[in-house]
């Protein structure tokens, strides 16, 4: 999941940022309305985050411009102010959520949570793909029912393999998921993530199949229960 916070006060956004990345999200974050606006109009988000004080351009203007472009993307409003009629102006605009500052960090990453749920709409929460679960709220993987032990950054592959089941996704595509605005990742550290992701799945049913050049798909293969034929070329070439 990638969020885009646009938040202006430097040690409000340190930590939330710091506390979002430490749950497992993407976290990109911009310091004006501006500059908000040039990102939500250029990339993809699964939510943002906007205080209304921003400089520039007004958080309610980003929204107002965001909304215009009939963008569904679920909006968590941050504010300093927390009277009835800010609150009701914001919803208006179109925020599906408002916190008033200060809050609790705890409180906030629910309201991500509740939000993830109501942005999937008529999507199933839960994605299941051959012998594996996954939980994109709750950001829980099972295979056969036995809960899988994955870092961040191994979760965030293992989304972004799975909104393509079986189809290939680039390692430039990989990158954008898996990080942040001004992260230097190689195409050799997409490969360390890939090959600790295959060990924790591999002889459970799925693979991850790698394309070399191109990129990599995840895949089913024969139920883990069964064994697999290998031949070799002449073994093949014997029995036709």
């Amino acid at each position: 999941m990638r969020i885009l916070l646009a938040e202006d006060d430097k040690v409000v956004a340190d930590s939330l940022t710091r506390s979002l990345r430490q749950a497992g999200y993407v976290t990109d974050c911009v310091k004006n309305g501006t500059e908000a606006d040039s990102a939500l109009t250029t990339q993809d988000f699964d939510l943002l985050i906007l205080d209304l004080g921003l400089r520039k351009m007004s958080g309610l203007d980003v929204l107002r411009r965001l909304r215009s472009r009939d963008s569904r993307l679920p909006v968590l409003i941050l504010s300093a102010g927390d009277s009835v009629e800010l609150r009701v102006k914001g919803l208006d605009v179109g925020a599906d959520d408002f916190m008033a500052k200060p809050f609790a960090l705890s409180e906030l990453k629910a309201r991500v949570r509740a939000l993830s749920r109501r942005g999937a709409g008529s999507v199933p929460i839960v994605v299941r793909y051959g012998p594996l679960s996954y939980d994109k709220v709750g950001r829980i993987a099972h295979i056969n029912d036995q809960m899988l032990e994955l870092s961040a950054r191994e979760l965030g592959l293992l989304e972004a393999l799975l909104q393509r089941g079986g189809r290939l996704v680039s390692k430039e595509q990989l990158a954008v998921r898996l990080c942040e605005w001004g992260e230097d990742v190689s195409n050799n550290a997409i490969e360390v993530y890939v090959h600790r992701l295959r060990k924790k799945i591999v002889g459970n049913g799925l693979r991850i199949a790698t394309l070399r050049g191109l990129g990599y798909s995840l895949e089913k293969t024969l139920d883990h229960g069964q064994k697999r034929c290998h031949q070799s070329p002449g073994q093949a070439d014997a029995q036709r």
